[in-house]
């Protein structure tokens, strides 16, 4: 009995440590898979601070050249205007 006991416990440990494994590492790769693009938010929906303001939706014009939003990677230049770098 104890050696089916062993059993268990370690395969319920090793499908939790698996599990904490694909966890971790699906938002980097989440990450990769996008881009910053700037010059194409409508004004107070920027995801981060900009040059001339402090945080997130906080961007006073529409199109505003430093601030961003978060796309996936590749949509930012098929957008009209965007840029993925400030100027």
């Amino acid at each position: 009995m104890k050696k089916s006991n062993l059993a268990v416990t370690a395969a319920i440990t090793g499908i939790i440590a698996m599990g904490g494994t694909m966890l971790t590492t699906a938002p980097a790769t989440a990450a990769q898979d996008k881009e910053k693009c700037y010059g194409v938010v409508k004004a107070g929906k920027n995801d981060c601070a900009t040059k001339t303001t402090s945080c997130a939706g906080t961007s006073t014009e529409d199109n505003q050249s430093d601030a961003f939003v978060i796309v996936p990677k590749g949509l930012c230049d098929r957008l009209v205007g965007g840029n993925t770098t400030s100027s």
